[in-house]
């Protein structure tokens, strides 16, 4: 069985983001993925390279002012390169943003990574979960308790540091990773036994 291989390409301003960038690799890492880390506002010409080589990557940034960081975009940017050639086509993608406020435009940083995905000709991998925390029965603990369907969505107090990170919201990005990875891994299968 193919080992599938998952980067997270990620930018985080003060840490928050950087916290559900390490809860997506350990869910990939517990689905078999073989997982990278990837700083985009450090990027090198070997992680460019690991990036190439990956079955998925995961995007990640907090929303700044309705959208993905600056650090992020300029990233966004310089995968133009990659499509130019198509280099990512038919990888998968997937996204996890964070921000202060309970909807924060998160939805408007994950459509901006799913654009991102669809221009470089990958395939777009939801968060696969129904809205936790919408009923009286329901609690603040719950998977996806900002109900957002797109991708991993948090909110952390604005005051708070990276420990402010809700353990839903962790929960919620550990479910992404694996869910990429099981992804990635069907797709790696598929291809091994199409050739």
């Amino acid at each position: 069985m193919t080992t599938p291989v998952v980067s997270i390409a990620y930018h985080s301003g003060y840490g928050h983001t950087a916290v559900l960038a390490e809860a997506v690799r350990s869910g990939a890492v517990e689905a078999g993925a073989e997982v990278h880390l990837i700083k985009v506002d450090d990027i090198t010409e070997e992680q460019w390279s690991l990036l190439d080589d990956s079955d998925a990557i995961v995007f990640g940034s907090p929303t700044y002012m309705g959208t993905a960081s600056g650090a992020f975009h300029v990233f966004a940017e310089a995968t133009s390169q990659r499509w130019a050639t198509q280099a990512w086509k038919d990888k998968l993608a997937a996204g996890f943003t964070n921000s202060g406020s309970k909807s924060g435009d998160k939805l408007h940083t994950l459509q901006f990574f799913q654009i991102l995905a669809a221009q470089l000709g990958m395939h777009w991998v939801s968060l696969g979960l129904l809205p936790g925390w919408n009923s009286t029965t329901a609690s603040e603990s719950d998977l996806n308790r900002l109900g957002v369907f797109l991708g991993a969505a948090a909110q952390t107090n604005v005051d708070e540091g990276p420990d402010g990170v809700h353990k839903a919201d962790v929960a919620t990005a550990e479910h992404l990773g694996r869910r990429v990875a099981e992804n990635a891994k069907a797709f790696a299968t598929g291809r091994a036994q199409a050739a």
